[in-house]
């Protein structure tokens, strides 16, 4: 299959990249490819005319995107749009990379596929309207919503929590009233090869790693992985003020892959513990 990547050079980017090797691939970034540019993007998408665009480039810096809405718009919406009406014009199918944050966060129980998205964000309202581009412009689109991403080589939490245990910070104040699943890269890349054998599943499918945690149990996982005595105190949200609210609750439900009987993801503790056994140094 012919496989174009946008933000190849992210940390999914870099894992779908590793991951996708038996595909003829082609892997863009900022450097040379600017999708809120619409004439290059069609240009590139029909020189390669590919069969499947993976979208994973975004402007995801929470806070920047708070404090620069004119730049998160452009490259979340209309970028995600340009690369939709792209696809499209070629036939190919999309899998645009989406998030937790186009939901509240305020719900007591986990979002499923079919809840009703309301961010409280920047960055969710741009990723949000985002997936209604992607969906307009190319009916033939599959939303992957991730959340609590780590990967090979960062940037994440994983990375943070190490540099800060090997700097021999301690205690250390870790949130303790936000809760999500944490999603290896190498787990959210595997099904996505598996979302590759089935075209026909279109809309929004979940794809975050079973089980919860706080960022504060994640981060004493982390841990005890790692072999620091590194102490994680709990704290509250309020004691870290950011330009950007965040979800008190991330927690995603894969309710569309038990409906199309795909494997479900790994336990997040499983991944993380597999994630430290291939990359030592994070």
């Amino acid at each position: 299959m012919k496989i174009m990547i946008t933000g190849a050079h992210g940390m999914l980017g870099r894992t779908l990249t590793r991951r996708l090797k038996e595909h003829e691939l082609l892997g863009v970034d900022i450097d040379h490819f600017d999708i809120t540019n619409p004439n290059a993007v069609r240009e590139a998408v029909s020189r390669f005319s590919p069969e499947t665009v993976i979208h994973c480039a975004a402007m995801t810096a929470v806070d920047d995107c708070q404090t620069n809405e004119d730049a998160a718009w452009d490259v979340n919406v209309n970028g995600t749009a340009n690369i939709a009406d792209a696809c499209e014009s070629v036939g190919a199918k999309l899998i645009a990379i989406s998030t937790d944050y186009v939901f509240s966060g305020d719900s007591d129980r986990p979002y499923n596929e079919l809840d009703t998205t309301g961010p409280h964000t920047v960055y969710g309202m741009t990723k949000m309207l985002g997936e209604m581009a992607a969906v307009k412009y190319c009916p033939n689109s599959t939303i992957v919503r991730i959340a609590w991403l780590y990967g090979p080589g960062g940037p994440s939490f994983v990375h943070t929590m190490m540099r800060l245990a090997k700097e021999g910070i301690s205690p250390l104040k870790v949130v303790d009233d936000q809760i999500g699943n944490p999603t290896s890269t190498e787990a959210v890349a595997d099904h996505i090869k598996l979302l590759l054998k089935h075209p026909e599943i279109t809309g929004p499918v979940h794809l975050t790693c079973e089980g919860h945690a706080t960022w504060c149990q994640f981060a004493a996982e982390i841990f005890r992985l790692i072999g620091s005595d590194c102490v994680p105190l709990p704290c509250s949200t309020s004691e870290f003020q950011r330009p950007a609210p965040r979800p008190a609750n991330s927690q995603l439900d894969n309710t569309m892959l038990n409906k199309h009987n795909i494997p479900p993801m790994p336990h997040w503790r499983r991944a993380l513990e597999e994630f430290f056994q291939e990359n030592p140094n994070g």
